[in-house]
């Protein structure tokens, strides 16, 4: 599972921000990287008039937009449960790594995003799968072992042990 890696945190504790620094370097250094963006909101893909939104809205199960710059699949669940996370990720194409935002509940390995100011609980005492946590506090003294506490204000350091996960042999 060293090519999955789950990002979590509350909202607002820099999750995005802090994949857009991961995923632009490690891209820039050749590494194919896909993301898996969890919302629980209705996601609005394009604006209604356009001729995909109007098939989509007539009835279509799926349209696939192409173009010479990207593809995009859109599937409408018209009440079907949501697809699990094993069949989003049985979707896409191969990677070095595959980050995934959101799905907290999901047993996979974790970097939390933790900040303290937010007033929320850190996740990491009460989730076995949190293999890294990056935050702007020091480090507790009753972290766990098998934790790694990286610093969230020097994305140069979570990347560097990213790049180390990545690459170390699977267990």
């Amino acid at each position: 599972m060293h090519n999955l890696l789950g990002v979590i945190g509350w909202s607002g504790s820099g999750k995005t921000t802090l994949l857009e620094v991961l995923v632009g370097q490690l891209a820039a250094d050749g590494l194919r990287i896909n993301v898996v963006k969890h919302s629980h909101h209705d996601v609005m893909l394009e604006p209604p008039h356009k001729d995909s939104a109007r098939l989509r809205a007539a009835g279509a199960a799926q349209v696939m937009i192409a173009s010479p710059f990207r593809v995009a699949v859109i599937r409408e669940l018209r009440g079907a449960a949501e697809p699990t996370l094993a069949e989003q990720l049985a979707l896409l194409g191969p990677a070095d790594l595959t980050l995934v935002e959101g799905y907290k509940w999901e047993a996979i390995p974790k970097l939390e995003v933790q900040r303290p100011s937010l007033g929320h609980p850190a996740l990491y005492p009460n989730d076995p799968h949190i293999v890294a946590v990056a935050s702007d506090a020091p480090r507790p003294d009753d972290l766990p072992d098998n934790v790694a506490w990286l610093d969230l204000n020097a994305p140069a350091a979570v990347l560097a042990w990213l790049k180390a996960r990545i690459n170390s042999p699977q267990a």
